[in-house]
């Protein structure tokens, strides 16, 4: 059976190699794919990005299952149209990809159904913006209402900082924000404190199946400094996530939201990613909600899952995950985010890439940004390549990570040297 996989990032490169060893996978496509995926004999490119032509390409090629990688093919409403013409996708549909593509819709959402999250206020205007955030006081949250590739989100510590990130996103939008309908929105919440992690479920409009814990380092800097990125590392399990978090997520976060969703009238299909943020207590709460797997987290999920992934999805869109058990292999998987110079905000794109490892068992090198240009590796995007190792312990998956790290060489390469501290620390 063929297999189609839509995306270019890091994220897609995961899926699209987990998908290639599934028994009854002959073929899997990569839409439009990247450098690393060009390199592999099992996978295939294809330069395509219009939602009618991935279509008629699925129809054409007789598609057995197309998994959607990134946020925006499903706000464009790939799911819909696909489904419209009888094809097999896996993904939620555009109303329901609502959960990520509007902060202000997944609020409103959460606070209709009772589902633990941050106090909040939505502002079009800045002024009222700005007058909101200086009787709240700081810390506290800008988040922009669209999407943003993961760089829409502001933690201000201070007053200052949460000014200037209401200009940017309300009035100069440096952030490149796809705004939604009605103009550019922001959504100011409390600030959260505790431990993030991210709980990534597969559901079928009823039925869940949650997928290894993970954790994600946000920040460019070690130590946690700088500025928020799409993500600059991530392992699996996250120590964070106890089973007692683990049934509360699944009790107070998950089952409410499939549920809710299914009472609003418009079913969740898809990876659900709950950003959870998890006080001294054990209490998660919900940061944010993903229509998608993470990146950099499926890259060390992808490592773990010994189950068929081919198969996983092919019961979440018959609707029969409640058939499902999955196998994970007990190592620690971590993977370390190498990122071009100037990133997040200017990254630089062109620079010749060599060094690279070759596949292992226990060590794999996921492209994120690069391009294939006359037999040359190039940098094409801020992250570039995410390289996750498995190991006995959060430090034997470090050890390998950064060991093979060493190797890859770019200009102005930069990647944190702290990536697991905090399961390191916990441990």
């Amino acid at each position: 059976m063929k297999v189609l996989v839509l995306g270019n990032g890091g994220r897609e490169h995961a899926l699209a190699w987990k998908l290639s060893q599934a028994e009854r996978v002959s073929q899997v496509f990569v839409a439009p794919g990247n450098g690393g995926t060009a390199r592999n004999p099992h996978l295939k490119n294809i330069a395509l990005s219009d939602v009618k032509a991935l279509a008629d390409f699925a129809e054409a090629e007789k598609i057995a299952l197309t998994v959607v990688g990134p946020e925006a093919f499903l706000a464009a409403g790939v799911v819909d149209e696909f489904r419209a013409r009888g094809l097999r996708i896996f993904g939620p549909t555009k109303a329901a990809a609502q959960l990520e593509s509007s902060k202000a819709f997944a609020k409103d959402f959460m606070k209709r159904h009772a589902i633990p999250t941050a106090a909040y206020e939505t502002f079009s205007d800045a002024a009222q913006a700005h007058a909101y955030v200086e009787a709240q006081g700081a810390p506290i949250v800008i988040k922009a209402d669209g999407l943003a590739a993961g760089k829409g989100v502001v933690v201000a510590m201070t007053l200052a900082e949460a000014h200037e990130a209401i200009d940017w996103i309300l009035e100069d939008n440096k952030l490149g924000v796809v705004h939604n309908q009605g103009g550019a929105r922001v959504v100011i919440e409390e600030f959260m404190s505790g431990e993030e992690a991210s709980f990534i479920v597969v559901c079928d409009g009823k039925n869940v199946v949650s997928l290894a814990t993970s954790q994600d380092h946000k920040r460019l800097q070690d130590g946690d400094a700088g500025p928020n990125t799409g993500g600059m590392g991530a392992y699996s399990p996250a120590p964070v996530v106890t089973p007692n978090v683990h049934a509360k997520a699944m009790h107070e976060i998950i089952m409410p939201t499939i549920q809710g969703m299914a009472k609003d009238g418009i079913p969740f299909t898809g990876f659900l990613y709950a950003g959870l943020m998890i006080d001294d207590k054990g209490q998660p709460r919900t940061v944010e909600f993903n229509t998608r797997m993470g990146d950099p987290e499926t890259q060390p999920i992808m490592m773990r899952l010994k189950s068929d992934l081919f198969e996983l999805l092919m019961h979440a869109t018959d609707g029969t995950l409640d058939q499902v058990e999955l196998q994970w292999d007990r190592r620690v998987a971590l993977g370390v985010v190498m990122a071009a110079e100037g990133y997040p905000l200017q990254p630089r794109k062109g620079d010749a890439i060599s060094g690279l490892p070759a596949d292992a068992a226990d060590v794999m090198v996921f492209h994120a940004g690069t391009t294939e240009q006359d037999g040359k590796l190039l940098t094409s995007g801020g992250r570039v390549l995410c390289v996750t190792a498995l190991g006995e312990s959060v430090r034997t998956a470090q050890q390998l990570a950064y060991d093979t790290l060493t190797t890859i060489h770019f200009e102005g390469k930069q990647f944190r040297r702290d990536i697991g501290h905090r399961a390191v620390s916990r441990r």
